[in-house]
């Protein structure tokens, strides 16, 4: 028998709320965004949390399953639940394909993995390396990942990703492909090149930059309002400016067929190295350490002070420390407070 809750107890579960989901000061109960935002849309599926079952349950209505991972105070959840969600046509075609449940990154209710191991929301969220919020995994039949989307969309971005999963498009064409053909934006046409310190030919191997700087590669494409945003705004910014400063650092056309030397000396062209880092979303931005390694990278929308949280993540060496991004942004944050400056996580 599936866990799911029905309708007639949900409501009666509901009527005990104050008690039953009783929160810490400052947290809101599970399954609620935001305070003064709304909250979590009604059609959203409600699950004990046993995946097994639940991508069990979705494949029997012939849907998917989508794992929404949220936090407390997170404004790019609150854009997905308002702009996205709040669209008639994005939460129909979301219920069509999809059966949607919530997970608390910092929570404490049980999951049971498709492993059939038991652990609490926010393990599992670790395992699962959620980085930002909201994250999507999106599962098959099988449970196996089809497509994961680390931090926000755009609703037209939004639409593709759910027409690219929900009629089962991936073993036809890479996601990055579908989404530049079905999922266009009004843009300046050009590839902002003025922050990039290494020049061509482009040989990224350590020894060849030199300086022994963390190397950070932002993949793009021209024809990207959000690329145009993070270089005419974000980046000309006096802290983004310092925080660049930190890194050797390259832009290029993630669809592009210029030679590249990769941090690992592998000889290849852009495109096809974005495409083997799994690269589907313009701007995204890969810094690697100095010995060549990957260590971080951005796959969605931000705005400036995460932007430069993560820069500032990857150039202080916190990722070494502090496996929790969002952590590191909360303690940044107060630290920035303290000296007075404002923090606007929206700016």
């Amino acid at each position: 028998m599936m866990k799911s809750l029905s309708i007639v107890a949900w409501g009666l579960l509901m009527l005990c709320a104050p008690a039953l989901w009783a929160a810490g000061e400052g947290e809101l109960a599970p399954g609620f965004v935001n305070p003064g935002y709304e909250e979590k849309p009604a059609w959203f599926t409600e699950s004990f949390l046993d995946l097994r079952e639940d991508v069990a349950e979705a494949a029997a209505e012939d849907r998917r399953l989508l794992l929404y991972f949220y936090q407390d105070g997170c404004p790019y959840c609150a854009k997905l639940l308002q702009d996205n969600f709040g669209q008639k046509d994005i939460a129909d075609k979301t219920r069509k394909h999809f059966n949607t449940i919530a997970i608390n990154m910092w929570g404490d209710r049980e999951v049971t993995g498709l492993d059939g191991e038991h652990t609490t929301e926010k393990q599992f969220a670790v395992q699962q390396k959620v980085m930002f919020t909201p994250t999507l995994l999106f599962l098959d039949e099988q449970g196996e990942v089809v497509l994961r989307i680390n931090g926000y969309y755009a609703p037209h971005k939004f639409m593709a990703a759910l027409d690219y999963v929900g009629l089962k498009k991936e073993n036809e064409l890479p996601f990055r492909e579908y989404m530049a053909k079905a999922a266009p934006e009004a843009a300046s046409g050009r590839l902002h090149t003025e922050v990039s310190t290494v020049g061509q030919p482009y040989d990224l191997r350590p020894a060849a930059l030199g300086a022994g700087k963390p190397l950070l590669v932002f993949f793009e494409q021209k024809e990207c309002a959000v690329c145009d945003e993070l270089h005419q705004d974000i980046l000309k910014r006096e802290e983004s400016q310092a925080l660049l400063g930190e890194f050797d650092t390259l832009v290029v056309d993630m669809w592009a067929d210029t030679p590249v030397i990769t941090p690992a000396g592998e000889r290849t062209s852009v495109r096809e190295w974005a495409q083997k880092l799994n690269v589907h979303y313009a701007p995204s931005m890969v810094f690697f350490d100095a010995s060549g390694d990957e260590v971080f990278r951005t796959g969605g929308y931000l705005k400036s002070f995460h932007t430069q949280s993560v820069m500032d993540y990857v150039a202080s060496g916190a990722y070494e420390e502090q496996p929790e991004l969002q952590r590191f942004i909360d303690e940044r944050a107060e630290h920035l407070r303290e000296q007075g400056v404002e923090v606007n996580l929206m700016d």
